[in-house]
């Protein structure tokens, strides 16, 4: 099986072990919708509210896409985030802020999708400050080959910065209160008993301008109901 290559950030996830027989289907399912889009590098994002699956989707497709026999590349856009010295001199913590502030969209097209894109570049990196230690990696590079699969996931994938970058969208869906309930019980070691505020009044609040202003769901290619983890679903779009 072609290699899986992840990024050098320590915020990585490992990838989750088998949920059901139904989830592996679905997954199965969208990698032959991915992998027929053609022979050539095809760039994936997986988009949706904070807390609902999108990093742990992403390492599942990666493994469907890898088994069927084409290199793959994982990352997230929480890897390419401006630095936290720099956070005084912009409004990153309130919704509106984070959404306007706190991704670093240039050196997402400069060091990962625009190489990924073009024929002609060898490698790319997959992180840019790794969002826990601050560590500048934007010099380690991933070697490309003219087949391999980029899956990246993150909240606002789809914002018109980067959006025209995509092969295939996917959206995942849960609603905005299980987001925030989801989100908050995974962030407590950092945020303590401020989680739920911080999702609540930050991210859930971020995810609503983006969606009003970008509306990426009229642009996805598949919606996955990702309320039950063992039991996801498409949706009608």
């Amino acid at each position: 099986m072609p290699p899986i290559h992840h990024s050098v950030s320590t915020w990585r996830q490992p990838c989750p072990g088998p949920a059901s027989p139904e989830r592996a289907a679905l997954v199965g399912e969208i990698a032959r919708q991915v992998l027929s889009r053609g022979d050539g590098r095809l760039l994936v994002g997986v988009d949706g509210r904070t807390a609902s699956g999108k990093t742990s989707f992403g390492h599942e497709l990666a493994a469907s896409i890898a088994a069927a026999g084409r290199p793959v590349l994982r990352a997230t856009l929480d890897d390419f985030k401006r630095p936290w010295k720099d956070r005084h001199l912009y409004d990153r913590e309130s919704g509106e802020g984070y959404y306007r502030n706190a991704y670093d969209y240039e050196a997402a097209e400069r060091l990962l999708l625009g190489p990924c894109r073009s024929p002609a570049a060898t490698a790319c990196a997959l992180c840019s400050i790794d969002p826990l230690t601050q560590v500048d990696h934007a010099a380690v590079t991933t070697p490309l080959t003219p087949d391999s699969v980029l899956i990246v996931d993150g909240v606002f994938a789809f914002r018109p910065e980067i959006d025209a970058f995509w092969d295939y969208r996917i959206r995942l869906h849960v609603d905005e209160e299980l987001s925030v309930a989801r989100g908050a019980a995974r962030d407590q070691d950092w945020a303590g008993s401020d989680a739920e505020a911080v999702h609540r009044d930050r991210y859930l609040v971020a995810e609503r301008v983006y969606l009003r202003e970008a509306d990426p769901r009229a642009r996805v290619d598949v919606v996955v109901d990702n309320t039950d983890f063992a039991s996801p679903y498409l949706v009608t779009r």
